[in-house]
């Protein structure tokens, strides 16, 4: 599932730097600014993910 989770997240990053961009080429602020909130929250998650991933990995290393 963390695989699967980490590839929507980069496509959340994604989705949203190509909307900040086209928010720079369009002088639209407001795209541009959603763009880079859609960036900024796909990498939290991402983030979480990783530390989810992290105290697994911890346990594991418990546990056996």
């Amino acid at each position: 599932m963390s695989a699967m989770d980490k590839m929507r997240n980069k496509a959340e990053e994604l989705k949203g730097a190509a909307k900040e961009r086209m928010g720079e080429r369009t002088n639209n602020e407001q795209m541009r600014g959603e763009g880079a909130s859609e960036q900024m929250q796909a990498k939290a998650k991402q983030a979480g993910t990783n530390v989810k991933d992290a105290g697994r990995n911890a346990k594991e290393s418990f546990d056996r």
